[in-house]
């Protein structure tokens, strides 16, 4: 293995959505460019209640955070129901007890886009990212 790449914000990108998608249940679906902007996505075991019938997908990106979305129909583009607002990178366990929530007909979060930072900001995601380690 290389290991001079192990500390980059790339590859600290990969272990969050990583250890989020192990989280969902989705350990090996899930994509992570890093942009710029940075931008993940987990595919959601399972339909929503409140949108029977939909493919629902965790969307992930360096402004916004997470947010929830459905598909109208197969091979549409998502359509964002929720942000989850707070953290760009909030701890796995707490990004599927948003996902858990939806589960259960609630929809957290904000149906408004809520940028959490702003791409190019001098701020500490990129250390948070290349420090990233699953616990």
């Amino acid at each position: 293995m290389d290991h001079r790449f192990e500390d980059t914000p790339t590859s600290g990108l990969h272990r969050y959505v990583r250890a989020v998608a192990v989280e969902l249940g989705s350990a090996s679906r899930w994509h992570a460019d890093p942009g710029p902007p940075a931008t993940a996505y987990v595919p959601v075991t399972g339909a929503l209640p409140t949108f029977p019938g939909r493919e629902v997908v965790l969307l992930w990106d360096e402004e916004y955070g997470w947010a929830a979305a459905v598909r109208p129909a197969p091979g549409e583009p998502p359509v964002v129901i929720t942000y989850r607002g707070g953290d760009v990178l909030p701890p796995a366990l707490d990004v599927a007890a948003y996902v858990a929530a939806l589960r259960h007909g609630t929809h957290p979060g904000d149906p408004r886009p809520i940028r959490l930072r702003a791409y190019g900001t001098p701020d500490d995601l990129t250390d948070r990212l290349r420090t990233y380690r699953t616990t």
